[in-house]
């Protein structure tokens, strides 16, 4: 079925936020600190960018074995996954591509500079505190491939006192999970705040793949992760503060390449390490400067020789200055980046190259009584020349705690390396990629309720795709390349509404999009027209209950839409019972009714799976 959002049908959706009955509560109430919307701290209340917040006890309860599995249980978020957890993984942001989304951890850019997208399998779950995901353009502040939206991973962090948290677990597929971490804050003027942990998982897995798929092998395809990462900050003098952070993660996980003696495998390393320093220069001036470096390491082995080997690492290297300054209830952000993108490939020589981008960017902040006003202004210098962007956005607050929202904004994403030297298929001469958003929203919150509604619609101009033949015949190929010679337009409504009576609550959103190619009237591939999720919770006691039911319509696994992907329901179940203060046990059970589906075709999908811990300290 074909799903086209008109504007009347976006009008009626937001006309039902203002008609709902108070029933709903809000996934992020107006008390959370928001931080990824604005580059700066903010109440949920005071952000006009449409945002979710996963904290880290719907993390730690989720069982999950990636990150991508949380992710998709939340609004306007679909993945696409070629095996087990630790298989290579694709996110789509209200239709935008895994290319088309920037991903930060802890304020630090990852991702691989040749496919252009973050290496979602490689992120480690234990050390994560909490998840931002801002949606729509924000190129305005983060520059490059900020179309969709961004996400942003923020580990733990030191609070005072001493604090200590471990868990252990296992479940199906032989998976086995161990974590700790210590963490604290002193106090005094020069206090010190530290956190610090590790943790391994394993599985055995199960098959990547399904008979017919390039490569079948029906052996078990299994992973196994191991991350640590640390923080430590130190007051010099009140309003003055320097502080350091790291991470590391290698994941190791088997895919099929045929039967064999040998068990091919990826192996993909994330290293990010940043030095920071925070001023408090004037009462109304704070300047915030940081040096950071990632790294996305990604090795293939296909047999035990050095041939079957090969390895394309991504290292960036990111200088941020960023000054705020107070003028009274508005904010006023001063921003001056560089950073350095460099490749290096053990078997495409024409890939090893670097690209320098600097960033200048203006945003200002107004908030009076009841309106909010946000404008901000960004240009980007690249070897493709200078990039113009900017957005606006404007709410009100009426009366009985409802709030209207609009805003507009362009955006655009860089060439990755492989689109531009690739030997055969990139091509030096394309260009970005452009977008312009424009969205609605309506959110109602009064005594513990809401509802939120919004209707958004984002044109892609210049999409760089396989174009076959290829219209660029200067080195005499007849083949397939990649080029500037698309449009699509991301078009839809999402819906999010929650409730809490009494010690049942109640979490649901639905997404109705029409991600469509616009010369070929096709939708894009691995995108469904509908898509939703339903959440319920019960706290009896020490005891709490909960089921979740993840639902998605039919897809297309190619850009013709040839290839069909059925729609499904997962039904996942879970208990957690808290022994005391500090101590509870988790129970979990993922794809309850045993479903059988698939997130790309002819590409193997979990079972009825279960997952059982105990846990200390986890907050």
């Amino acid at each position: 079925m074909n799903f086209h959002v008109s504007r009347q049908a976006a009008a009626s959706s937001l006309a039902l936020a203002m008609a709902a009955p108070c029933a709903f509560a809000d996934t992020t109430p107006v008390d959370t600190v928001v931080v990824t919307a604005s580059r700066m701290p903010q109440r949920a209340a005071d952000v006009i960018a449409d945002t979710t917040v996963i904290h880290a006890e719907e993390i730690a309860r989720s069982g999950a074995g990636s990150i991508a599995d949380i992710l998709a249980r939340q609004p306007g978020i679909e993945i696409g996954r070629n095996g087990g957890a630790g298989a290579n993984t694709s996110l789509f942001l209200r239709g935008a591509n895994s290319n088309q989304v920037v991903v930060l951890l802890d304020g630090v850019r990852i991702g691989s500079s040749t496919t252009g997208s973050a290496s979602w399998n490689a992120v480690p779950l234990e050390s994560i505190e909490r998840i931002e995901i801002v949606y729509g353009p924000l190129s305005t502040l983060y520059g490059a491939d900020a179309i969709g939206g961004v996400v942003q991973i923020f580990t733990r962090k030191g609070e005072p006192g001493f604090a200590a948290a471990a868990s252990i677990g296992a479940g199906s597929d032989a998976t086995r999970q161990a974590s700790a971490h210590l963490s604290g804050a002193s106090g005094g003027e020069h206090a010190v705040s530290y956190a610090i942990g590790a943790g391994h998982e394993r599985s055995d897995g199960f098959s990547a793949t399904q008979p017919g798929a390039f490569g079948y092998n029906p052996d078990d395809d299994g992973y196994r992760r191991s991350s640590a990462s640390g923080r430590i900050t130190l007051a010099l003098a009140p309003g003055h503060e320097v502080g350091a952070q790291f991470l590391h993660s290698r994941l190791r996980a088997e895919y099929d390449n045929g039967a064999g003696s040998f068990d091919a495998y990826s192996r993909q390393d994330l290293n990010t390490a940043a030095a920071f320093m925070s001023n408090q220069l004037l009462p109304n001036w704070r300047s915030t400067v940081q040096f950071a470096r990632s790294e996305d390491k990604s090795g293939s082995f296909t047999s035990a020789t050095a041939s079957g080997a090969s390895q394309i690492d991504t290292r960036q290297d990111e200088f941020t200055w960023q000054n705020t300054l107070t003028l009274g209830r508005d904010t006023l952000q001063l921003l001056y980046g560089h950073r350095k993108e460099s490749v290096e490939s053990s078997s495409t020589a024409a890939l090893e190259r670097a690209r320098i981008t600097n960033s200048y960017a203006a945003a200002y902040a107004l908030r009076r009584e009841r309106h909010l006003f946000d404008l901000s202004a960004r240009q980007d210098r690249s070897h493709y020349g200078d990039k113009n962007t900017g957005a606006a956005g404007y709410g009100y607050q009426f009366d009985g705690g409802l709030r209207a929202t609009a805003s507009v904004g362009t955006s655009f994403r860089a060439p990755t390396f492989n689109e531009l030297y690739y030997p055969g298929y990139g091509v030096p001469t394309n260009q970005p990629e452009r977008g312009r958003n424009a969205e609605l929203g309506l959110r109602y919150e009064r005594a513990g309720t809401s509802f939120d509604a919004t209707w958004f619609r984002n044109r892609l101009t210049d999409m760089i795709v396989s174009a076959t033949p290829c219209p660029d015949r200067r080195d005499g190929r007849t083949g397939s390349c990649a080029y500037n010679v698309a449009s699509a337009t991301l078009e839809g409504v999402t819906l999010a509404a929650a409730t809490r009576v009494g010690a049942l609550r109640l979490r649901a959103s639905a997404d109705w999009q029409d991600p469509r190619d616009n010369a070929s009237g096709k939708r894009l591939a691995r995108r469904a027209g509908r898509h939703a999720n339903l959440q319920a919770a019960y706290v009896a006691g020490s005891l709490d209950t909960g089921a979740e039911w993840q639902i998605s319509g039919e897809r297309f696994d190619d850009a013709a839409n040839l290839r069909r992907l059925g729609g499904y329901g997962l039904l996942n179940l879970y208990a957690t019972w808290r022994i005391d203060a500090d101590w509870s046990l988790l129970a979990r059970v993922n794809n309850a009714a045993d479903k059988r589906y698939e997130l790309a075709r002819a590409y193997g999908t979990g079972g009825r799976s279960w997952f059982a811990g105990l846990r200390y300290g986890i907050r």
